[in-house]
């Protein structure tokens, strides 16, 4: 995972509340509930897209809505301490 960092597109499925409490540097906050009606979005993303949340839930949910919706270079970050630690 940490390789793909490197040249990802890191997308934070938070709220925005929790975003603005901090997120990745350079994500780009797109809430769950949203998902589904931004699709287009996400195909116009660089791949591969990491997504993340708090805890790894919600990004799983992103992933497999992702990947129903055609996108396959799609990956579950976990929660947002999980990327940090990958990035030190």
């Amino acid at each position: 995972m940490k390789d793909i960092l490197n040249s990802a597109s890191i997308v934070d499925v938070r709220t925005p509340a929790e975003y603005e409490e901090g997120h990745y540097e350079g994500a780009v906050n797109v809430p769950l509930n949203e998902l589904p009606k931004r699709i287009d979005e996400f195909k116009k993303m660089e791949p591969p897209i990491v997504v993340y949340c708090r805890s790894g839930a919600r990004s799983e949910m992103a992933t497999l809505i992702l990947k129903q919706n055609g996108l396959t270079e799609i990956y579950n970050g976990g929660g947002l301490y999980d990327l940090l630690q990958l990035k030190n």
